[in-house]
């Protein structure tokens, strides 16, 4: 056998067996008790967007396309898309963030939705119903600056001048 053979044998060998080690999958309840809904408002029509294009990587529940269990390309997604996502933003646990940490976030969602940062091309790529429309984005746009400005942040220096 020559070497290209036994080279090309090696990696077919290697791509079989890593499709048995898979990343645990996030297959949570998206809309559970720390639901951002749970302890700020949350329109219909939002609530709708958040699912379609936000909800796979920024929520405790993600619909897995079938090719995610093609390794390596299921670990990309689950640890680049999945884990990292819900490391950023998770709708499923926003009721649990400090007020501070909640209101830094509805001012990233802003940011991102006026960048065209989110979702990911990577994401829109495939799952092209979950590119967001100039309407769309100006909806959550404005929720998040609604939400935002209903959430109050104490200054450590007021805080510590009341004392």
């Amino acid at each position: 056998m020559t070497r290209t053979k036994k080279i090309l044998l090696a990696l077919a060998a290697i791509l079989v067996i890593i499709q048995f080690i898979r990343p645990a999958r996030n297959t949570g309840e998206a809309e559970g008790p720390n639901f951002i809904a749970t302890k700020y408002n949350l329109p219909e029509e939002v609530h709708t967007i958040l699912k379609q294009s936000c909800y796979d990587c920024h929520s405790n529940h993600t619909n897995y396309p079938w090719y995610t269990n093609i390794q390596p390309l299921g670990w990309w997604i689950q640890y680049s898309h999945i884990n990292d996502g819900k490391r950023h933003l998770n709708f499923s646990e926003y009721a649990t963030y400090k007020d501070k940490r909640a209101k830094h976030k509805m001012e990233d969602i802003i940011d991102e939705m006026k960048e065209g940062g989110m979702p990911l091309g990577s994401y829109t790529f495939i799952h092209r119903d979950t590119k967001l429309t100039a309407e769309q984005t100006k909806t959550i746009t404005d929720w998040a600056t609604a939400v935002g400005a209903t959430i109050q942040v104490e200054e450590k220096a007021e805080v510590k001048a009341e004392k």
